[in-house]
């Protein structure tokens, strides 16, 4: 993954609006959810919706898709596995000690 597709994913997720979207339609599935049902969870303009839904998909992170008259909106999992991967393997890589320790009363790792 570039350096410059996750910067602009990240900054796409940085806003409240857009990180509640994303997650909502995260948590919807594969099977994705309609603009409308994502506009009356939120409860929010639908200008501004379409405005935000519009900065995700140009990142990646959302893709659309017309199905008659609704329009579907789907997280694109590929994508989010992508941009946590690249954060993962970034992870300590220049420290002596390797990645955090989870286990309780290990005295090594960061």
């Amino acid at each position: 993954m570039r350096h410059e597709q996750v910067a602009a994913q990240l900054e796409a997720l940085g806003n409240p609006t857009r990180l509640n979207i994303y997650r909502i339609l995260v948590r919807a599935g594969a099977e994705g959810m309609s603009v409308g049902r994502v506009q009356e969870k939120l409860g929010i303009p639908a200008s501004t919706l379409s405005h935000h839904c519009k900065r995700l998909c140009d990142t990646g992170l959302v893709s659309q898709e017309r199905q008659a008259t609704t329009l579907i909106c789907r997280a694109s999992y590929t994508q989010m596995q992508a941009l946590i991967g690249y954060l993962v393997d970034e992870c300590c890589a220049d420290a002596d000690c390797g990645p955090p320790r989870a286990e309780p009363g290990r005295s090594k790792g960061c």
